[in-house]
Parts: structure tokens; C-alpha cells; sequence
């Protein structure tokens, strides 16, 4: 009796030890399969604070302070195209700049093309006037939804001698997901820097 009762206790343990196994396999094999979320880099967002850059060119305005400008070293560049990089979120904003010569409808032309030659992977195009009457300052936000490589473009001009065009791009792939956030961010920036824009020559333009 006692041996037909070890032996059934033996044959119970041996049976519940490979259901164990078994179960542990199979809930391996789901959490492998199972999709897991997308994770996003954890990102930070300073307190907003602006310093004047200002220089030999015809115009000045505030940019944030983690943020640096740099003159475009492309070769074939002009003395006023500038580069304003924000390191926390690998950005930059480039800035053109262009003295007027009876050809305002072309940059206009030109600024507004390049705008919509985003429109091919964007879901959208929204357009936001800027107005500056006491600092002759007139112009045009681009805000350009969905994965395109350009979320924001805008221009700047006093409408007779100056005309400046900006276009924010990130050095990763457009992905609206992970980048909204940031754009949203650094859309506040480009509007601060509009706000405080100055040419340097406005009682000639008035």
C-alpha cells in the first residue's frame, strides 16, 4: 500500500513538474511575440530665456538661450545666411537672407514653393500671418503637419529693401509621433524670435 501510494505521489510530481515546464515555455513564446510599444527619448525642456544675437547684418532678434547661431558655411552661401542649431533636439533652424531689388513678388513666389514642396509627405498646411507694423516687420509662418523633413518655414520682410526666410529641420527621420512635442517647443521660439525682430535701416523703410 505504501509503495502503490509513493508511486502515485512520484507520478503526480513528475506529471505537475512538466505542466510547470510547459507553461513557462509557452508564456516565453508569447512575450516574444508580442509586439512591444515604440519607446521615445526622455526629453527636456529649459525654461524659456532669450539673448540678442546681432552682428554686421542688416537685422537682429532673439534666440533661446540653448540655442547658438553660426553663419552658413556652405560655399555657396551669402554673408547674412545664417544657422541656428539647438543641440538638445539635434535642430536647426536655417535662415536666408536676400536684399530686395523690385523683386519682392519673386522671393515671395519662391518662399511660398518651397513651402509647398513639403506637402508631398505632409498631411497638411496651415498659414499664419505675422504682423509687426511699429518694426516694419511683415510675413508668413508656414506650419507643415505630418512626416514631412520641414515642420515650419516662415518669412520676414519690410516689404521694400529686405526679405528673410527660415525653415526648421531635424538630423533625424521625420516622425510626427516623437517630434510633435518638440516642434510645438521650438515653434514658440521662431515666434519670439518674429516678435523681436528689428531691421536696422527701418526709418528708410517706412
Amino acid at each position: 500500500m505504501t509503495t502503490l501510494f509513493n508511486g502515485t505521489m512520484r507520478s503526480l510530481c513528475v506529471s505537475l513538474f512538466f505542466v510547470l515546464v510547459l507553461s513557462a515555455c509557452m508564456g516565453d513564446e508569447e512575450s516574444a511575440s508580442a509586439p512591444k510599444p515604440r519607446a521615445y527619448y526622455r526629453l527636456y525642456f529649459p525654461k524659456k530665456e532669450y539673448k540678442k544675437y546681432d552682428s554686421a547684418c542688416p537685422f537682429s532678434f532673439q534666440t533661446p538661450m540653448y540655442s547658438f547661431v553660426e553663419k552658413d558655411k556652405n560655399p555657396s552661401a551669402k554673408p547674412c545666411w545664417l544657422n541656428i542649431f539647438y543641440p538638445l533636439y539635434k535642430a536647426q533652424l536655417y535662415i536666408s537672407y536676400d536684399e530686395l531689388h523690385n523683386d519682392l513678388a519673386k522671393h515671395l513666389e519662391d518662399a511660398r514653393e518651397l513651402a509647398i514642396k513639403h506637402q508631398v509627405k505632409a498631411s497638411g498646411l496651415d498659414e499664419q500671418v505675422l504682423i509687426n507694423d511699429s518694426s516694419h516687420v511683415y510675413g508668413l509662418l508656414y506650419d507643415i503637419s505630418g512626416n514631412a523633413a520641414s515642420s515650419i518655414q516662415f518669412y520676414v520682410t519690410d516689404s521694400t529693401q529686405h526679405f528673410l526666410r527660415g525653415s526648421l529641420y531635424f538630423n533625424c527621420p521625420p516622425n510626427i509621433d516623437s517630434l510633435k512635442i518638440v516642434i510645438d517647443y521650438l515653434r514658440a521660439d521662431i515666434l519670439n524670435m518674429v516678435k523681436t525682430f528689428r531691421w536696422k535701416n527701418t526709418a528708410k523703410t517706412s
